[in-house]
């Protein structure tokens, strides 16, 4: 009975052991399917952890080195079930059944599809550019009141954010996937106020993006304070590509006025329409993820016409 009893502690020290070294390990557990993989409550020192998602191509095994693009409010952009904002945005881009689609009928080359979560109401704080200073304070209380309680609680974290992506993240992918880790291979994507930070993030690392699609991207807030920011601070149009759109119904009609003012700091930096820079209207679209589906083609196909 003692030698049963002492086998049976042994085999729970040994088994406690084990499962400490396993979680000690799993940093980054991970749910996979054959092209799925969800890295569960990704950790992080500048942010809350959050679900990163990463969709691969067909073909992902034989590959050598594939693009990477990096998107916004990631629980939205392959499965609608996970939507937020109690069914509003709850129908997905089904971005993975787009650019398999792409891929068989367009000449693009395959890439990698990383979709960061958001936070819930922290999204605001996170996705808000941190600069201009001088004009968020001027324009602050120009802002929404709900936006208003939200920086009052949780601060405008967009710098936290990218820094994340940038020294966390992206690394992170690199190591791990088969992919173009230069600018050249790197691209941003979202709406609304994802499309905002996409916008924020080339500018502020434009050695890390090379192309960004910001699709209905929320200007007004806080009365357009950021596209001071943008007169100065637009990356170099000989090495980077930009793709904005614009719907004219709901939220998205109150975007023309800002945008049109946004295409002309474009010309004034150097852009050319449809080479590095492409604004399109959308007649009859909504803030709507179902109008974001359809149009994903499009800023795809502007970003990625040039890669080998």
């Amino acid at each position: 009975m003692k030698n049963i009893a002492f086998l049976i502690t042994l085999v729970l020290i040994l088994s406690c052991g084990k499962e400490a070294s396993i979680k000690k390990l799993a940093i980054n557990p991970k749910v996979q399917t054959d092209r799925y993989i969800l890295h569960k409550s990704f950790p992080s020192k500048n942010v809350d952890n959050r679900d990163i998602e990463i969709w691969l191509p067909n073909g992902y095994d034989s590959a050598k080195a594939l693009p990477v693009l990096y998107m916004f409010d990631g629980q939205n952009i392959f499965h609608g079930r996970r939507g937020w904002n109690k069914g509003q945005y709850n129908h997905g881009w089904q971005v993975d059944e787009i650019l398999d689609s792409l891929f068989d009928i367009e000449s693009i080359p395959k890439i990698i599809v990383v979709g960061i979560s958001h936070l819930g109401k922290k999204r605001y704080s996170e996705y808000t550019p941190a600069k201009p200073r001088s004009e968020i304070n001027k324009r602050k209380s120009k802002a929404d009141i709900s936006l208003l309680e939200v920086y009052d609680k949780h601060g405008i974290t967009s710098d936290k954010f990218l820094k994340f992506m940038v020294e966390e993240l992206k690394p992170f992918i690199d190591r791990n996937y088969k992919t173009n880790s230069g600018r050249d291979g790197t691209f941003l994507a979202g709406s609304s106020m994802g499309g905002l930070i996409s916008a924020y993030a080339i500018c502020e690392y434009p050695n890390v993006f090379g192309g960004a699609a910001c699709m209905s991207t929320h200007w007004p807030v806080m009365d357009g304070f950021f596209i001071e920011y943008l007169k100065s601070n637009l990356p170099n149009p000989l090495t980077h590509k930009i793709y904005f759109d614009y719907g004219t119904l709901g939220l998205d009609a109150e975007y023309e006025p800002y945008q049109v003012v946004v295409d002309s700091l474009m010309v004034l930096n150097g852009y050319e329409i449809k080479k590095n820079w492409i604004t399109k209207k959308f007649e009859g679209d909504n803030h709507h993820e179902d109008y974001w589906r359809r149009r994903f083609h499009h800023p795809i196909k502007f970003l990625l016409n040039e890669i080998k």
